[in-house]
C-alpha cells in the first residue's frame, strides 16, 4: 500500500480543517471541557483529525493507528473524536484525554500556572505565586532552576519543603546546596532517618551529586509511606545557586 499524501496547504484540507475545527469547538461546549492552554496541541490533533477525516471519512483520534486493511477503516479501541474512553475514564480521572486536546476547566487551569511557573523559574522574570510554589513543589522531579526558586520562595515564607542531602559526609563538606536542610548518607539511610526527624506528610525533596542515589532513596521513602517526595532530577552538578562549603 502506498503512502496517502494530503496537501495540507490545498483549498480541500483547509476546508476540512475550518470543519474540524468548528467541531472540536461543539465537543467543548457539549461536554463543559476546555482546549488545552497549549494552542500547539490543539491545532496539532485538530490537523489530525481533519487528515483522517479527508482518508478515511471518520474523525479518529490521531494518536491511534488505524487498521484500513478490511472493508471499513478501524481505530484501537474503536477511538472515534470524541472517544468513549476519553468520555468515561481518561478525563474523568485524569483531567485530558489521551491526545490532550479536551480537558477539564480545573485541568487547564493548572496548565495554565504551570506554563507561566516554567517561564518563571527557567528565566527569572518574576518570583513565583505561593500557587505556582505549591504546584511546583509536589512535583516528582525537578531541575536546578526549579529548586532554586522554591529556596527563594522558602525565605520568603510563601512555601515549605525540606531539603535533604544524601551523600556522603565528604562531599557535604567539600559543598552542599545553600538551604539544605540535613544530611541523610545513602550509605547510611536507614540508621539516619530517625534522626532527620523527618514528617511523612511535609514536602522533601532530595538530592545526590547526579540524581541516581537520591531517586533511588525517594523510592525508598515512597513505599515507607513518604506522600510528598521529590528529587533534584541531575543533582548537585546541576544546580546553579549558591554552594556552600
Amino acid at each position: 500500500m502506498s503512502i496517502i499524501k494530503i496537501d495540507m496547504n490545498s483549498p480541500e484540507f483547509q476546508a476540512e480543517m475550518e470543519k474540524t475545527v468548528k467541531f472540536t469547538d461543539k465537543v467543548v461546549q457539549q461536554f463543559g471541557w476546555e482546549y488545552n492552554p497549549q494552542a500547539e496541541v490543539n491545532e496539532g490533533v485538530q490537523m489530525g483529525l481533519a487528515r483522517y477525516k479527508m482518508m478515511y471519512n471518520k474523525r479518529f483520534c490521531p494518536c491511534f493507528m488505524v487498521d484500513a486493511t478490511g472493508d471499513k477503516p478501524k481505530s484501537v479501541d474503536d477511538r472515534i473524536c470524541p472517544c468513549k474512553p476519553a468520555i468515561e475514564k481518561e478525563i474523568p480521572e485524569v483531567g485530558a484525554c489521551h491526545c490532550g486536546i479536551f480537558c477539564t476547566p480545573e485541568f487547564a487551569a493548572n496548565k495554565r500556572i504551570e506554563m507561566g511557573m516554567e517561564e518563571v523559574v527557567h528565566t527569572h522574570s518574576r518570583g513565583l505565586t505561593k500557587e505556582e510554589c505549591n504546584l511546583l513543589v509536589k512535583q516528582y522531579e525537578l531541575d536546578g532552576d526549579e529548586v532554586m526558586s522554591l529556596l527563594e520562595a522558602r525565605e520568603l515564607g510563601m512555601v515549605e519543603f525540606k531539603l535533604v542531602d544524601v551523600r556522603e559526609h565528604m562531599e557535604w563538606q567539600m559543598g552542599h546546596i545553600k538551604g539544605a536542610d540535613v544530611l541523610v548518607p545513602t550509605s547510611s539511610f536507614f540508621q539516619v532517618l530517625d534522626d532527620a526527624k523527618l514528617s511523612k506528610d511535609e514536602n522533601i525533596i532530595l538530592y545526590c551529586h547526579v540524581g541516581s542515589r537520591s531517586a533511588h532513596c525517594a523510592r525508598i521513602l515512597t513505599d515507607m509511606g513518604y506522600t510528598k517526595v521529590g528529587n533534584l532530577t541531575h543533582g548537585i552538578v546541576s544546580y546553579g545557586g549558591e554552594i556552600e562549603r
